[in-house]
């Protein structure tokens, strides 16, 4: 397949790329590259790989870059609560309209199949803290981020019927981890890790609250997968992608990360009122389309561990390493 994939040079894109140029699709990114291109490098000399750098949120760079693709997957936004929070006006203009833009362009320029990377986050705090949530279940958004991508989960299942030959699935990420091309050290594993072992002292907001976790590169493969699939399968149908056995609370990530850390200091700062706490069932991407992950959240930990020991990366604090 040809195959746009917005963002393409964050954390999760640049990881997606060359599996997609590995597996002989001819992969399209168009990025604005506001956190830089050198994750690209790789790709960047491979015959079937083009690269438009543009805003999602120009409509003519939008409508280019869908001209004579198959597929379309939109991993560009600003991502996370924190970023979201800061610059309100742009996360709605850049995760909701301009994603609901693409979905109508993409429509017109007879693209088929449409992945959009959503979030877990939609689910906000379970009722239940002793049940899991799945694709059922009721979508609680506490936080600027959720709201934009359950709006645009919302439009991209009504349209389902629109069109034929139309297969839009929303995935719901757990919260990723794990070493990519463009790095990020503001997501939990990697900088609960990364600041154990460089500043050997961490505060921990809110310990007992639960998150699901996923490996990058099992995000990627999960959109491969997705990719690979026949659309009868999974069009117009939401998949919480990552593992069920990774649903994990932070005192427990701590709990892994210290054995490698034993002198660091940790502050639990306990909080009740923190409105995200979720555990995720993820048995239906397992059961319908037999996805597995082959990382752990153990394996994360050790990647940034041999990458902060064998100082593959020194400036931790740099702001290219955080959204």
């Amino acid at each position: 397949m040809k195959i746009l994939v917005t963002g393409g040079a964050g954390y999760v894109g640049s990881t997606l790329v060359p599996l997609l140029l590995a597996e002989g699709h001819q992969v399209r990114v168009l990025d604005s590259l506001l956190h830089g291109g050198e994750s690209l490098l790789g790709a960047w000399s491979h015959p079937s790989f083009q690269f438009i750098r543009g805003d999602i949120c120009d409509q003519s760079v939008m409508q280019a870059a869908v001209s004579g693709v198959d597929a379309v997957v939109h991993l560009a936004a600003i991502v996370g609560d924190p970023a979201c929070a800061r610059k309100p006006d742009l996360a709605r203009t850049v995760n909701l309209d301009s994603s609901l833009a693409l979905i109508s362009e993409s429509q017109k320029a007879g693209v088929s199949r449409f992945i959009f990377a959503s979030t877990c986050s939609n689910y906000g705090k379970m009722s239940d803290p002793s049940k899991y949530v799945d694709e059922e279940s009721e979508l609680s958004p506490v936080s600027l981020y959720a709201e934009t991508k359950v709006a645009v989960e919302k439009a991209l299942l009504e349209s389902v019927n629109n069109r034929g030959g139309w297969s839009p699935t929303p995935l719901r990420f757990a919260t990723v981890f794990g070493v990519s091309t463009r790095m990020r050290f503001d997501l939990t594993v990697n900088e609960f890790t990364m600041e154990m072992l460089t500043k050997k002292h961490l505060i921990v907001f809110g310990e007992q609250f639960w998150r699901p976790y996923i490996h990058v590169r099992d995000a990627a493969r999960g959109i491969k997968l997705i990719l690979d699939s026949p659309a009868e399968q999974v069009g117009g149908i939401v998949f919480n992608v990552g593992s069920t056995d990774q649903n994990l609370q932070k005192q427990q990530l701590v709990d892994m990360i210290r054995p490698y850390v034993p002198d660091a200091v940790v502050e639990f700062v306990h909080k009740n009122e923190d409105p995200r706490d979720y555990r995720v069932s993820f048995a239906r991407i397992t059961e319908q389309l037999g996805f597995k992950t082959t990382r752990t959240v153990a394996d994360g930990i050790e990647e940034v561990v041999y990458l902060v020991r064998n100082k593959i990366v020194q400036n931790f604090g740099d702001e290219r390493f955080r959204n």
